[in-house]
């Protein structure tokens, strides 16, 4: 208990030795100043106030400085909700070349994130660079894991999440990121399927990262925030750890337009992730049509 206090003192004044040595020296002069031990012989007060003026303003730019690096870290940073959330990832994706998403299944990545990076690279013809992260559907642990997460973000009375339904979201992603990056040139996807549930959607973009609950606020940091590397860098030691999907493979088992349902089967086959076999032609065509993409058999 003593160390403990001794080094909290300690730590204080080192934090504030400044204003403690001005403290120190103005207390000192006025002792000396009331019992007359000087005077009128001023040359040693004037000398002592001077010191202590300038121990004073030292504290005051030293105070300064560490209020600018924390308004600084602060407006980094903003709070977004609802609509604010898409505008910001529609910012990002108009100033980016890369991009890497941690998250369950990748609804809206597949909605709007890929769709729009696939616009750019073909019509403006340079090369982008898309990374994802989601939730392994073979696992059906985790799958039932993330759907309760899912489940406790829904309003009352709504659609309840599964552990089928989450799978057949990320079959869907799967099947929609590889079909882009057989189509589109200048496009490179890669996908990771991790073992763990994240609670959180992280998009991180060369301006910036946002993270953002399941229909909730999000917190929106800048490329020159402390927090972009730190994200960054959690990122890629995730990205790296998780289960690799051979989206390569995919570019030599070219879907037909529309493709049928055998096709898909067989793509999945080349990429790992074989399809349950309680998948039938139904569950198929829903997976292909969340995918945007129409089966031609059903």
């Amino acid at each position: 208990m003593v160390r403990r206090l001794v080094g909290k003192t300690r730590d204080w004044l080192v934090r504030n030795v400044e204003g403690f040595l001005a403290l120190a020296i103005a207390v000192t002069f006025l002792v000396l100043g009331v019992f007359d031990v000087y005077g009128a012989n001023s040359t040693v007060v004037n000398s002592a106030i001077l010191l202590t003026l300038a121990l004073l303003a030292a504290t005051l730019l030293r105070d300064r400085t560490t209020s600018k690096n924390a308004l600084d870290a602060i407006s980094s940073a903003r709070l977004v909700s609802g609509s604010e959330v898409a505008q910001a990832l529609a910012e990002a994706r108009r100033h980016t070349d890369r991009w890497i998403f941690k998250g369950g299944t990748g609804v809206d990545l597949r909605a709007e994130t890929l769709p729009e990076f696939a616009k750019m690279a073909r019509e403006e013809q340079r090369p982008l660079e898309l990374r994802l992260e989601i939730v392994d559907p073979a696992d059906q642990a985790l799958c039932e894991g993330y759907a309760q997460v899912l489940a406790a973000h829904e309003p009352s009375g709504s659609t309840l999440w599964t552990a089928d339904r989450v799978r057949q979201e990320v079959y869907a992603t799967i099947l929609a990121a590889a079909r882009e990056n057989q189509r589109v040139k200048y496009l490179n996807v890669e996908i990771r399927l991790s073992s763990v549930v994240s609670t959180l959607r992280w998009d991180l973009s060369d301006t910036g990262v946002i993270m953002a609950e399941p229909a909730g606020p999000a917190m929106v940091f800048k490329k020159d925030s402390p927090y972009y590397a730190t994200c960054k860098r959690e990122l890629t030691v995730s990205f790296d750890q998780a289960r690799r999907v051979p989206l390569d493979a995919a570019k030599d088992h070219p879907l037909s337009d529309p493709p049928a349902e055998e096709e898909i089967r067989e793509l999945f086959t080349v990429l790992e992730v074989g399809l349950p076999s309680t998948h039938d032609s139904r569950t198929i065509a829903a997976i292909g049509k969340a995918a945007g993409i129409k089966v031609s058999d059903y």
